[in-house]
């Protein structure tokens, strides 16, 4: 059968890879402790499910406006001006059904084959996925482990050129845990003015940081006219089945991502956008108390892979993965993942799974309970004493 070569460089997300190897295993009655997948293990906060059942039992089921319910754009406005401290209203926000088409659809509308967009590398997959999609090309900016995982400014510097077009962004990242400095958002913004560029900035985990926030690019001056923020529901309130994302742009590009939205999605369900609502709008304290539990897990997966010898692990302040270096084994990282899963019974993913930087690393989520992180850094700790 032959396909549209747009779509030839698109590969399998490594988490759902492994997932399926980890089910397989636990079909023939292994025991598998999961540290692959990145979402958070509670429910989704019974005030919010409560708000999503209402809606669709008083008839919230019907087409909504593309762009979103007037009310949820507000919202989101209001509350990102208010903590972020950044001025928004509500016609530069767009609801999507999840965060992925705000990585996607952006792109469309403002890139050309033969541009090119600088991404982060080990970064999130779907951003070379969808940067491929447009006919433009990912250029991969290193990630500095000795500097928290922030950008390789030198390296960066160095893959601008006459094409590039779009800058992207994300913080806390996706593996690492890593948050961009303010001095690595000014040069990044300094940059972006310099040369008439798109920053996109992947928020989704914005309020997981657990010593200090995350700033936005946006806040800096002259960037709010040239940024696109996507965040979304799925991390923060544990919403990642209801598939609800949104945007926050320059009015003009809100305009033309509703005309994309209009004739690809058609809208979001309007009962999960009530569900959102009232995540907005309702208490917090749940959301707070998130953040700790992920904090004590950290701690404790941090200790726990530098206490095994050859693993170097250093503290994510933001998110819930750990990203730790296993280059003294002297094995990929796709080797190595393997082997843990088959001889250990814990499923992680390799580091080489979001791009060529993160050979020599694994990706751990914390999103797990304290008991099967103590369990899974036990069984790690025996299988890799074996190589030593």
């Amino acid at each position: 059968m032959s396909f549209a070569k747009r779509i030839g460089h698109l590969r399998a997300e490594g988490a759902y890879a492994v997932l399926a190897k980890a089910q397989a295993l636990e079909n023939q009655g292994r025991d598998i402790i999961h540290l692959e997948i990145g979402q958070p293990d509670f429910e989704t906060y019974p005030h919010i499910a409560m708000a999503g059942i209402r809606a669709i039992a008083t008839g919230k089921t019907r087409y909504n406006p593309p762009s979103g319910i007037p009310a949820l754009r507000s919202a989101l406005a209001e509350d990102y001006s208010r903590r972020r401290g950044i001025p928004v209203g509500p016609e530069q926000v767009v609801i999507a059904p999840g965060t992925k088409p705000l990585l996607l659809l952006p792109m469309l509308a403002l890139l050309e084959a033969g541009d090119e967009v600088l991404y982060p590398d080990p970064g999130f997959p779907s951003y070379a996925a969808a940067i491929g999609l447009t006919g433009a090309t990912p250029v991969p900016v290193p990630l500095i482990e000795e500097q928290g995982f922030d950008l390789d400014l030198a390296a960066f510097d160095a893959a601008l050129s006459p094409r590039t077009r779009m800058i992207l962004l994300n913080s806390p990242s996706n593996p690492t845990g890593g948050i961009h400095s303010p001095e690595t958002l000014t040069h990044v913004a300094a940059a972006a003015r310099r040369q008439d560029l798109w920053v996109l900035s992947d928020e989704i985990y914005t309020r997981l940081v657990y010593e200090s926030e995350a700033p936005s690019i946006a806040s800096l001056p002259g960037m709010l006219e040239r940024t696109i923020i996507a965040d979304g529901f799925s991390k923060t309130y544990a919403m990642t089945g209801w598939r609800l994302g949104f945007g926050i742009m320059p009015k003009p590009l809100a305009e033309k991502i509703d005309l994309l939205l209009t004739h690809s999605v058609g809208c979001s369900a309007t009962f999960t956008q009530f569900a959102g609502l009232e995540a907005i709008q309702g208490p917090q304290e749940q959301v707070e108390a998130v953040v700790a539990e992920f904090r004590q897990r950290r701690d404790l997966i941090v200790s726990g892979l530098n206490a095994i010898p050859g693993v170097q692990c250093s503290t994510p302040r933001g998110a819930f993965y750990a990203f730790p270096n296993i280059q003294a084994f002297e094995r990929s990282s796709t080797d190595l993942a393997d082997l843990l899963l088959e001889k250990a019974g814990v499923a992680v993913l390799p580091g080489t799974a979001f791009g060529r930087c993160g050979a020599g690393y694994l990706r751990l989520s914390y999103a797990n309970s304290m008991e099967n992180i103590e369990e899974a850094l036990s069984r790690m700790g025996d299988a890799l004493a074996a190589l030593r």
